[in-house]
């Protein structure tokens, strides 16, 4: 019998097999429902795996120093930025070019072997909303804000792989009812994901690869 358990309990289950499997692994990403489980962060820091998890404005936390049991939140300590703070990043490539945000981070005040760093990484929209996103960050001593902002917009890439699936291979059409039934469409689904972007991306290198035949060979004289 396959019990029930949480998101946050699978993902610990199957990021502790890949890890212990040997899989490479730079950064492990996940949205507010992963970076709100203490005990996912916990399992990764004891690993020295660094993180990059999403958490909601509200997310309970502790100030830390000399306010060690002041309570707070992402949202409240991003209030406190400065404008110099602020540094503009690409978050990956988007539709129409690089996907520029504000970024700013604060160092969370906790030790870990190693010299592993905390940090509360805030993005921010460069529209008049100025709409925030924050992260918790465990990562390797010496990160710079540029490449913590670059791995957190890794999930732009991960969330367009999810879409792709779901549109051109039915990734969400599942009407199975039994767990053999829904994991072998999972698995299929997957699979096809695979090899088509396998295949997108050899076409594109082959594509790369290949003169401008449209152009001329000599030079024009003026």
């Amino acid at each position: 019998m396959v019990e029930f358990a949480t998101k946050p309990k699978m993902a610990r289950a199957m990021v502790e097999a890949a890890l212990d499997a040997g899989v490479p692994c730079a950064y492990v990403l996940g949205d507010a429902v992963y970076g709100a489980d203490s005990s996912l962060r916990r399992m990764l820091e004891a690993r020295e795996q660094p993180y990059v998890l999403a958490v909601r404005g509200a997310h309970f936390m502790r100030r830390g120093g000399d306010r060690l049991f002041e309570e707070t939140s992402p949202e409240e300590l991003a209030g406190e930025f400065e404008p110099d703070d602020w540094v503009c990043y690409a978050a990956g490539e988007g539709a129409k070019g690089p996907r520029l945000y504000d970024w700013a981070r604060i160092r969370r005040p906790w030790t870990s072997k190693g010299g592993f760093e905390h940090w509360l990484l805030v993005r921010r929209k460069r529209s008049t909303s100025g709409e925030k996103a924050y992260y918790l960050v465990f990562a390797p001593p010496g990160s710079s804000l540029a490449e913590l902002a670059a791995v957190a917009g890794l999930r732009w890439a991960i969330e367009e792989c999810f879409e792709r699936a779901k549109d051109d291979l039915g990734l969400d059409h599942c009407e199975a009812r039994s767990w053999h039934g829904w994991h072998r469409h999972m698995s299929l689904c997957m699979a096809a994901l695979a090899f088509l972007s396998n295949l997108s991306a050899d076409l594109r290198r082959s594509a790369w690869s290949k003169p401008n035949e449209t152009s001329p060979k000599e030079p024009i004289a003026a």
